[in-house]
């Protein structure tokens, strides 16, 4: 039985300028053409369109679409390596969507998540990438800065570097709840092991440079309004941290 491209895009749900589109890319060529011109697909053509959705529903590009069914030809070996993607995807959405559900009941009790809570679910450099999407369009049209114009990302260790960010975070704004002096002892150390993180992760960072960075944040309006966010005053009393921290080490080392 061969199919119109009308009947095909009512069974697939594809429109038919897409199967169009895919005739004239190569990736889709309908079983022939009638003397009327009329495309007409059959039961291979509608098995192949399945297999371009299910690629399609994972984000992949047409062109790399096309590449990967012209190198696997046989259905079933296409069929077992995409539910392979597809669990994989399913699996790493479920545990983002159990973290946001989380975060969303958090939220709503007035309470804190973790921070090892923070981050469960990204478990790639793309999810990465989108993670830092909106920091990172401020970054380029304000400072022109790209941050994801870096080689590929070591996840595992950014993971770790976000939870100990995200925990030190939490602990200043924990300290600026509980009214804890900006320069108090505990705060101080709090900093300094902060610090003690980032050079043992290759970043040498001084206490001058997080001064410096803390002082960025204060000024820039995309990283204040995400401090402050997080905890109302939270920007003004880490800079105020900083340069106390930063001056005390400046007059020992003198």
């Amino acid at each position: 039985m061969l199919y119109t491209v009308k009947e095909v895009s009512e069974l697939s749900g594809v429109t038919i300028k897409t199967l169009h589109h895919y005739h004239k890319i190569g990736l889709l060529r309908p079983a022939k053409i009638s003397d009327a011109g009329y495309r007409l697909y059959g039961a291979a053509e509608l098995e192949r369109l399945q297999q371009i959705r299910f690629y399609r529903e994972m984000d992949f590009p047409l062109e790399q679409i096309k590449e990967l069914m012209e190198d696997t030809q046989d259905r079933l070996s296409i069929l077992t390596e995409q539910e392979k993607l597809l669990l994989a995807r399913w699996n790493r959405l479920e545990r983002i969507l159990q973290t946001l559900r989380q975060s969303i009941e958090y939220v709503g009790e007035g309470k804190r998540m973790e921070p090892e809570e923070l981050f469960k679910g990204f478990d790639s450099e793309e999810e990465w990438k989108d993670a830092l999407t909106e920091q990172n369009q401020h970054l380029k049209e304000r400072y022109d800065v790209d941050l994801l114009d870096v080689a590929p990302m070591d996840v595992p260790n950014m993971n770790e570097q976000a939870k100990e960010a995200a925990g030190f975070m939490a602990g200043m704004a924990n300290a600026l709840i509980t009214g804890i002096r900006h320069d108090d002892e505990r705060v101080r150390d709090s900093i300094r092991k902060h610090l003690q993180y980032l050079n043992e992760q290759g970043h040498a960072f001084t206490a001058a440079d997080f001064a410096g960075q803390t002082k960025f944040f204060l000024n820039d309006e995309f990283h204040l309004r995400m401090l402050e966010e997080q905890q109302t005053g939270l920007a003004y009393y880490l800079h105020a941290a900083a340069e106390a921290y930063a001056n005390l080490t400046q007059n020992n080392n003198d």
